[in-house]
Parts: C-alpha cells; sequence; structure tokens
C-alpha cells in the first residue's frame, strides 16, 4: 500500500508555507500593535470541553470531532482541538485569571481539526490565528476587534466584506429562539433532514443551514427581538466601525454555528476563496467563561482562517519571495572552499544565497540557478580563483561581468535595492 497522504489533509510546500507563514507573522504583527499577548494551549482536551462550549447540537460536536478514548484513563475521552475559543478559556481558568485579574487580552495560532467533506479552502486539518479578550463587555472592545481586522486585511492587501449581527443575551434571546422554534414547527415539511434533528434543542441552527439557505430568508429576524441594552450596544458597534472607516453590511441571518456567541457576531467576506468565503469570523461569548467553571467574566474573540487568506494572496509574489538573490557555482574542489566563504558573507549580509552542486556542469547549473528564480548566479573556478574574481551573471537580463571578489556582497546589496 502507497503511503500517500490521508484524504482531506495537505501539505505545504515552497510557496504554499511561505504564503501561509505570512499570513500569520502579519497577524501577530498586528495583534502585538493591539498589546495583545500570545497563548499556547495543547492540541488535545477533553471531550467534553467543546460538548459544553461549542454545543451538542453544532456541527463540530455533531460530525467534526476526532474523539478517541485515553489509553491512561478509560473513563476521559480525548479530542483533537477543532477550535482554540474553548481551550484558551480553559488555560484562563486553569490559571486563576478569571478571579485574579480578569481582564486579559490574548492571541493564539496552531493547527485545528475537523473530520469536513473536504474541498478548496476546508482541510481536516487547518490553522487558526485568534484572539480572545476577556473581562470586557463593552461594545468599544467588539468594535476594535473588528477594526483590528481591518487593518489586517488591509495590510495583506485582501478585499472583504463585513457582515455584522447581534444575537441578543439572556433577556431576550429566548423570545426569538421561541419565534424561531414556531417558525421551523410551521415550515417543518420544509426543512432538511438536519435542520429536522436541530429543531427542537436548538433553533438557531436553522439559520446557519447551508441547505435550507432561501427557506430561512422568511425566517424571523433577532433585530427584531432585541432588548434596549442589546439594541444599544449593536448601535454602538455599528457607530464605531462607521466613524473608523471600516464598511460593513448588517446580515439577521448571521448566528454562526457555535452555541456560545452572544450579542456582537460578525464575519468577514471575501469572493477569492470560493464556497469558502468566510475567512476570519468571531463574536462576544459573556456566559461562556461562567459556563466552563469559572466566574462570570465577559469575553470576545476572532479566529482567522489562516489558509483560506492565504488561498485568496497572489499566488505569484510567494514564488518570487522565496527565491535565493543568489546561486553560487564552483566549478572544483578548490572552488567550493571559496564559494562557500563567500556564501557565508553574503548570507551575514542579509543575502539569500543557495549553494549549487559542485558535481554537475556549467549549463546544468545555470539551468538549475534560473529554475529557482535566481537573481544572480556567481561563478567561481580556477581563473576567477587566479585573478581573486567572480563571474556575475544577472538571469534577469543575461548580463555578466567580472567582478573582486571582495566588492561581491557590497555589489548584489545595490542592486538588490535598486
Amino acid at each position: 500500500m502507497a503511503l500517500t497522504r490521508l484524504r482531506g489533509f495537505q501539505d505545504l510546500i515552497g510557496p504554499d508555507a511561505r504564503a501561509v507563514g505570512f499570513v500569520e507573522q502579519c497577524a501577530r504583527t498586528v495583534a502585538e500593535r493591539y498589546s495583545i499577548s500570545e497563548i499556547r494551549i495543547p492540541l488535545l482536551e477533553r471531550l467534553e470541553l467543546y460538548q459544553r462550549s461549542s454545543g451538542e447540537t453544532s456541527d463540530v460536536v455533531e460530525k467534526q470531532m476526532y474523539a478517541f478514548a485515553d489509553r491512561d484513563d478509560a473513563q476521559t475521552t480525548l479530542a483533537l482541538r477543532p477550535e482554540g475559543t474553548p481551550g484558551v478559556v480553559r488555560a484562563y481558568i486553569d490559571a486563576g485569571l478569571d478571579r485574579s485579574d480578569p481582564e486579559q487580552r490574548f492571541y493564539y495560532y496552531g493547527p485545528m481539526f475537523r473530520r469536513e467533506r473536504p474541498q478548496k479552502g476546508r482541510f481536516r486539518q487547518f490553522n487558526q490565528f485568534g484572539v480572545e479578550i476577556f473581562g470586557r463587555a463593552d461594545a468599544a472592545c467588539d468594535a476594535d476587534l473588528i477594526i483590528m481586522v481591518d487593518e489586517f486585511r488591509r495590510e495583506l492587501g485582501l478585499e472583504v466584506e463585513f457582515q455584522v449581527n447581534s444575537l441578543g443575551d439572556a433577556t431576550c434571546r429566548p423570545a426569538f429562539r421561541q419565534a424561531l422554534l414556531e417558525w421551523g414547527r410551521a415550515h417543518l415539511d420544509q426543512l432538511c433532514e438536519d435542520c429536522h434533528a436541530r429543531l427542537e434543542r436548538n433553533p438557531l441552527r436553522l439559520l446557519d443551514c447551508k441547505t435550507d439557505v432561501k427557506l430561512a430568508a422568511t425566517a424571523p429576524s433577532s433585530a427584531d427581538y432585541l432588548c434596549d441594552p442589546c439594541r444599544k450596544h449593536i448601535e454602538t458597534v455599528e457607530e464605531l466601525l462607521t466613524k473608523a472607516n471600516v464598511p460593513y453590511v448588517v446580515n439577521p441571518r448571521l448566528v454562526r454555528g457555535l452555541d456560545y456567541y452572544t450579542r456582537t457576531t460578525f464575519e468577514a467576506i471575501s469572493n477569492a476563496v470560493g464556497a469558502q468565503s468566510a475567512v476570519v469570523a468571531g463574536g462576544r461569548y459573556d456566559g461562556l467563561v461562567e459556563a466552563l467553571g469559572g466566574a462570570a467574566v465577559a469575553g470576545t474573540g476572532f479566529a482567522i482562517g489562516v489558509e483560506r487568506i492565504a488561498l485568496a494572496l497572489d499566488a505569484d509574489r510567494f514564488k518570487r519571495d522565496g527565491a535565493p538573490d543568489a546561486a553560487i557555482i564552483a566549478m572544483g574542489d578548490r572552488a567550493t572552499v571559496t564559494a562557500m566563504d563567500l556564501a557565508r558573507e553574503l548570507r551575514t549580509a542579509r543575502l539569500r544565497v543557495e549553494m549549487l552542486s559542485p558535481e554537475r556542469g556549467l549549463k546544468a547549473l545555470l539551468r538549475r540557478a534560473d529554475r529557482l528564480g535566481a537573481h544572480f548566479a556567481l561563478i567561481i573556478g580556477d581563473n576567477e580563483l587566479a585573478q581573486s574574481v567572480v563571474q556575475v551573471r544577472d538571469l534577469r537580463n543575461s548580463a555578466q561581468q567580472s567582478l573582486p571578489r571582495a566588492d561581491i556582497a557590497m555589489h548584489l546589496r545595490a542592486a538588490l535595492i535598486r
């Protein structure tokens, strides 16, 4: 049997890996600009963590979990993390921060696992960059998160549409839930099989269905059931986004697929990644910390689908970015010693350098340098050693010149700046 990669998983090689790394680094830079600290959480958690947070009727828990028995404790079921928020909340409570110092700001990065049907932009292992803020119940915090995402997407040069909504809170959400329940019962014969199963347990999930999209457009809207504090909250979020010149649309069907959201929810939608168009998603989860055994601390956050955003970026850019500034060709053993010294010198000067094999012919090595996308080929043979020079071939315009060995780093840096 061939040892190929598993269905729904992917290998990120060369430009693809660079694109994902670039998105991660840009997200880190923006998060730290907002005074947000890094947190690192385990890949494995107890299954109950996700059942109590994401909700037993969520697709994550019902269909997508990678779960298995703990060999050390048969009573414990472990799960590969499908998302970051529950693990961050669990770590926050474990550290006692919910009681000793509730206001905290964290970002995380790493792989998540969901057993979904694979397609473009959706894999069973994928990377998320997320931000979680605790101890802030104000609308300004929600707006600041969306403004942060807008700053991030502008630095990437990515066009998105922000969609926002409010799901209400414990005061007004029950009436909205009841209205959806009655609407669902009235349209039962038109609902898909999944919605039949969810209707009585969590009718809000009817709005999140990908099968009954047209039907859901006729469902009750959360905006019609908001209490005065919730209405004021979302109006403040919208006002602050408008003042910050962040364009958005209100989507009353936006409920997200997880049970812990309250009040503000939002998504950033890109048209560049096909059907999996949501590249950033988040919202407020004021009751989650308490539901997982902590104090009654407010929370809000978002997660970025790193591979989805990488898909939306210019792929050729990352092919060029990975190319060496110079490929060094050494013809013979003596030339190899000098070539390696030159490579160390150029790398010290912060240039990207690749040493090519000294066991191949000059024409083959020049073809290799060109295939790598190198800007320059540096050729050293016996004649060059005798004269203390290097043949410098500009592969972009096929020009070649002989330069003193001591001037190579200065020449290349000046040429690359131009």
